[in-house]
C-alpha cells in the first residue's frame, strides 16, 4: 500500500541549522509544514567511532508525488556527508489537516 502522506525526518546538529532546512523545504512547497525537535542526544558509529551528540530532529509532513523533490532538497541543503533522510508513512488522519498537507505543497 502507498500511502498519499509522509513525513520525512532528517536529523542536524544545530536549531538554526534545523530552522533553515524546515523553512526551505516549506518555503520551496516542498513540505506543508516542519516541525523541530530537540536538542535530542544521538548515539551513532561514524568512521569507525561510537559518538554522542545533540541533534535537532525536522520532522516534515508531505504528499507522496513531492517526496522524492523533498529527499533531494534536504540532501542538497544539509552540511552532513551522510544526511539521515527517513520517510514514513501516514496511514490516517483528520481528512481536513490530510487535504490541507496536499494543497500546501502545490505551486502557488
Amino acid at each position: 500500500m502507498i500511502s498519499e502522506h509522509l513525513v520525512v525526518s532528517t536529523t542536524t546538529d544545530s536549531e538554526s541549522a534545523a530552522r533553515d532546512l524546515a523553512a526551505g523545504a516549506v518555503e520551496a512547497r516542498l513540505g506543508a509544514c516542519a516541525q523541530i525537535v530537540g536538542p535530542i542526544t544521538s548515539v551513532y558509529r561514524w568512521e569507525g567511532r561510537v559518538n554522542t551528540d545533540a541533534e535537532w530532529r525536522i520532522e516534515v509532513k508531505t504528499a507522496a508525488d513531492r517526496v522524492d523533490e523533498l529527499v533531494e532538497h534536504l540532501k542538497r541543503h544539509h552540511s552532513y556527508d551522510v544526511p539521515e533522510v527517513v520517510v514514513t508513512p501516514i496511514v490516517g488522519g483528520s481528512e481536513d489537516y490530510l487535504s490541507w498537507v496536499v494543497d500546501e505543497t502545490r505551486k502557488a
